[in-house]
């Protein structure tokens, strides 16, 4: 799910999107807009359904199939038409609805694209304008943004007394206040749909939409929490953390330190030595370790885009990552974190019963009957492979340890066996959806896990892990 965050790179930003002069904010044009798409979709349904009628079963399951999949697209190219927390609902769910909405509803969603028209700069000025009153003659803001997103658009600005380069992430006017307008939307378009059962589970997940909305589109929060991670990490030369500036920061906007750096995917990171390689991917899953197991409070978009790399000049210098975007963080109580410390440790110790006794303090762990909670362990053992001791995990594929017993995270296939053995393993309780703290953490580990194998890093279990035990 693509962030709303600063982008700040070494590339010239492109000015060849298309630019808007206003968004449809007001609940009368959101409205409309998702109500015609109800409606065709409805339509659709309906004559699928009446047309359908004479085939036999396996024609008409085929044939519904695939017009599954075209409703899906046709409800995320119009979602993908407003930008603002609509948008933003519909990345959620695509990375956490996974348990609760069909395959084909997910995918489409997975591809509802932030990086889409800009908001043209004189509303943007105005916006500014409106947010700083005369402080905004201190800066000089350059009109082409560097990033842009559902619900912020991000510009690089310099304040002249200093020549201090910042970035100013500029949330768009109007979508906080439309957040629970879209949220009743797009849930009364999915009911009208058809397209997604109508459950407790899915109204569970739109009430944790909306407290993780509310509290993204809080800007006076985020620039807190940065504040606290820049504290945690200043010491540590291997991560870098904005400086938030108060003076031009307010509730919808945010100031920070311009961070320059590449991208994950930039292909002069793979040009770096395989060690230099192994370096940034244990820095990028050991803050997350951290973030886990110690601070308790993690940032839960695995988006590619809230990391940038500062590439040292000197090889004997350090690479640094750049960490960014510290919106949508969730907080674990000491209950969690107890249960966590426990399934970390027989992960560690590949200990199958250590982790069905792990295994509890949440309704849908003590809900399994002995059967089911064997299948989860093993799951579990599974997913913590790459934090096992490796003397003492027989089950690690051969070709998935270097000479120096470090974790080859690009050879393990770790999602697909996953994937593969989950699926077996959660039929037995389909209905039973997994805590949302665990789905948070489980969608961090899987963008660690895409992080490090695009690095083609390898880890060491024994550095990682004991500290935490």
């Amino acid at each position: 799910m693509a962030n709303d965050t600063s982008r700040p790179s070494n590339n010239k930003p492109s000015n060849n999107k298309q630019s808007i002069d206003n968004l449809k904010t007001s609940g009368f044009e959101r409205r409309m807009s998702i109500a015609k798409t109800s409606l065709n979709i409805g339509r659709r349904w309906a004559g699928n359904s009446v047309s359908g009628m004479f085939l036999n079963k396996e024609a008409r399951t085929a044939r519904n199939q695939i017009f599954m999949e075209e409703q899906a697209h046709y409800l995320a190219e119009e979602l993908g038409k407003l930008k603002g927390s609509v948008v933003k609902i519909g990345q959620m769910l695509a990375i956490y609805g996974e348990h609760i909405l069909p395959p084909e509803i997910t995918r489409a969603l997975q591809t509802l694209n932030d990086d889409t028209a800009t908001l043209a700069w004189p509303k943007i000025e105005v916006t500014l304008r409106q947010l700083l009153g005369a402080k905004l003659n201190e800066l000089k803001v350059d009109p082409v943004p560097i990033g842009t997103a559902s619900l912020a658009q991000v510009h690089r600005a310099t304040v002249l007394a200093t020549g201090e380069q910042v970035v100013l992430k500029i949330q768009y006017p109007g979508v906080a206040d439309a957040i629970n307008s879209d949220l009743a939307l797009f849930k009364r378009l999915l009911k009208v749909s058809n397209i997604v059962p109508q459950t407790r589970a899915l109204d569970a997940w739109f009430e944790e939409i909306r407290d993780l909305l509310h509290h993204e589109v809080d800007y006076e929060a985020e620039a807190a929490t940065t504040e606290r991670f820049y504290e945690r990490l200043l010491g540590d030369p291997r991560y870098i953390v904005p400086k938030i500036n108060r003076t031009y920061s307010t509730k919808r906007l945010l100031c920070m330190s311009y961070e320059p750096g590449i991208t994950v995917v930039s292909e002069a990171l793979q040009l770096l030595s395989h060690e230099r390689r192994n370096a940034i991917g244990q820095a990028a899953i050991e803050i997350m370790m951290q973030e886990i197991f110690v601070w308790g409070e993690m940032q839960t978009d695995p988006n590619f885009g809230n990391y940038l790399v500062r590439v040292a000049a000197d090889e004997n210098e350090i690479d640094k990552l750049v960490l960014l975007d510290f919106g949508a963080i969730r907080q674990f109580d000491d209950n969690l974190l107890t249960i966590a410390h426990g399934l970390l440790r027989a992960g560690y110790h590949h200990d199958h019963q250590a982790m069905k006794r792990a295994m509890t303090g949440y309704d849908f762990f003590d809900s399994m009957s002995d059967k089911v909670r064997s299948d989860i362990a093993s799951l579990f053992l599974l997913a913590t492979e790459p934090f096992s001791d490796p003397t003492l995990n027989p089950d690690i594929p051969k070709n998935c340890l270097d000479e120096q017993q470090r974790y080859i995270w690009a050879n393990s296939k770790l999602h697909t066996r996953l994937s593969n053995n989950a699926t077996q393993a959660m039929q037995s309780f389909e209905f039973n959806l997994p805590p949302k703290e665990f789905m948070f953490i489980s969608r961090k580990f899987i963008g660690a896990y895409t992080f490090l194998t695009v690095l083609d890093a390898y880890t060491d279990s024994n550095k990682l892990v004991k500290p935490f035990l």
